[in-house]
């Protein structure tokens, strides 16, 4: 069956169909990953977000349960030059158009996807429309686009009551859950942590009264403007003096707590190639990243924080030390599934941070 891509720019991309079939409306973003498509798929940070592979075949080996880094997938759609029907792999456990199917993802193939990439660099990340069928009404189908509202994305992937994973560990950790990525608790358990996961709306108090060692908060999806009663509790841990590590979200959640600004890039950072500067001993190391808004380095008090990581390709921060309590952040993924594993070791300073040393 035919299926149509609208912009909200009037550009229209013509392809066909796979996954569910039925309209929708999203963020259309771009992803310049090789590999790794079952994480990406169950990323949390994609929620709400049409996802366009710059890699042309896409399927090629399914599906496997134990790579999800959550129990389902949160995009939208999914955009691809061509679906590999014949899926190859002993682990696998579905194929990629059933597995959409199954949780009611629409797909599109047939499109060219980097022509359509280099679209979305030139003019910027867009909403955008998804239908099957007959040729849209493109008057239509662009007053549509312009009434979308993204919902409130990290209420819906996030957890709704706590857990526990790694019970009766040495080290207790909070993780305060935005959309957070399994590798993450997967991250912390290896190194003999028990990790409670909080829901987003968990308060600060009923954290803290359970004391943890070490407080991590989790990525997630959306504008972190939107999560300002977040900000406000995560104020009163900082307060609190136990150390917290922040990644993706979390680092743009502290950065809001400590009066910075942050902004929509252009088109974002979604990949598992970005390069980062480490300031502190000057390596770059190659990270995985699903992002698209920053924090605002003209906004960075030198007295309350300091830069510790660059993007290599644009500048934009990817990393802030702060100078008051046990706190640091980070843009990338440092658990990083399905790689690269460069960044790991920022588990390792939060560990020595938690045992008294300096991260």
């Amino acid at each position: 069956m035919n299926a149509y891509l609208i912009l909200e720019d009037g550009k229209v991309y013509k392809g066909t169909a796979f996954g569910t079939e039925k309209e929708i409306l999203c963020e259309v973003v771009f992803n310049t990953s090789m590999i790794g498509y079952p994480e990406l798929l169950t990323d949390p940070s994609y929620a709400a977000q049409g996802v366009v592979m710059t890699y042309p075949i896409i399927g090629s080996y399914g599906l496997c349960d134990e790579d999800r880094e959550s129990e389902r997938p949160w995009l939208s759609a999914y955009i691809v030059r061509e679906l590999n029907r014949i899926d190859s792999n002993f682990r696998r456990d579905i194929d990629l158009d059933s597995f959409l199917k199954q949780y009611g993802v629409v797909g599109i193939q047939g499109i060219d996807t980097r022509a359509l990439t280099r679209h979305l660099r030139e003019k910027g990340t867009m909403y955008g429309m998804i239908t099957q069928g007959a040729e849209p009404n493109l008057a239509s189908a662009l007053e549509k686009i312009s009434s979308y509202a993204e919902p409130p994305v990290v209420s819906i992937v996030s957890r709704n009551s706590k857990y526990v994973l790694g019970k009766g560990n040495n080290t207790k950790i909070a993780l305060m859950d935005f959309g957070a990525k399994e590798n993450i608790a997967r991250s912390l358990v290896k190194r003999d942590c028990e990790v409670t996961v909080y829901p987003y709306n968990a308060k600060a108090e009923d954290i803290i009264a359970d004391k943890p060692d070490g407080i991590m908060l989790s990525n997630g999806p959306g504008d972190p403007k939107a999560c300002l009663a977040i900000v406000e509790e995560i104020k009163k841990l900082i307060a609190s003096g136990i150390p917290i590590f922040g990644i993706c979200l979390g680092h743009q959640l502290v950065a809001l707590a400590s009066g910075f600004d942050t902004y929509k890039l252009k088109y974002g950072h979604r990949g598992a190639n970005h390069p980062v500067k480490d300031l502190k001993n000057g390596k770059v190391k190659i990270t995985s990243q699903n992002h698209g808004y920053v924090v605002d380095e003209k906004t960075v008090s030198p007295e309350l924080a300091e830069v510790s990581h660059i993007n290599v390709n644009d500048g934009s921060v990817e990393g802030l030390r702060y100078k008051t309590g046990k706190l640091f952040t980070v843009q990338f993924h440092p658990e990083a599934a399905p790689g690269p594993l460069c960044t790991g070791y920022l588990f390792d300073e939060f560990m020595s941070m938690i045992e008294g040393g300096n991260a």
